[in-house]
């Protein structure tokens, strides 16, 4: 199992930060990869909802179906593959006072057994980093451009 964790403040408040990430439709926005990301069934947040999403991997695209697995509102939301690639993220917020959000994010990928999943977990292990680096600056600086747009 391969497990990224990053965390960072942001300055908007845990609300803010959580309805952002919380509406789908702002995925594409903000993580590394993403071409599309919509839901698939009756329920669009909360427990329970999945989604279809693309996801760029150098050149190719993965489909994947991901479920809701833990949601509390302006606290957690986990999502979690439905397909063969068993794969998590887990996003928490914790307020940091009334207008920074502390924004912490756990992808957790398992790898097949044995040499070819070492050996994937070696090329597979810098991508995931890289990604959640990424999609965490720009998350972000998406919410912070948000928030002050909102304010003036």
């Amino acid at each position: 199992m391969i497990h990224v964790r990053h965390s960072a403040v942001a300055a908007v408040p845990v609300d803010v930060a959580f309805a952002y990430i919380d509406d789908y439709r702002n995925v594409v926005n903000w993580m590394y990869g993403v071409s599309e990301f919509y839901p698939d069934g009756e329920f669009d947040q909360g427990l329970g909802a999945t989604f279809d999403a693309a996801i760029q991997i150098g050149p190719s695209t993965v489909r994947s179906k991901l479920e809701i697995t833990e949601w509390e509102k302006d606290r957690i939301i986990t999502l979690s593959s439905l397909g063969d690639v068993a794969n998590s993220s887990t996003w928490e917020f914790t307020r940091v006072d009334d207008t920074k959000t502390e924004l912490a994010v756990d992808f957790a990928y398992k790898l097949p057994d044995g040499l070819a999943g070492k050996a994937l977990g070696l090329v597979v292990g810098p991508f995931i980093e890289n990604a959640v680096r990424n999609s965490e600056e720009t998350l972000r600086q998406n919410l912070e451009a948000e928030f002050a747009r909102g304010t003036r």
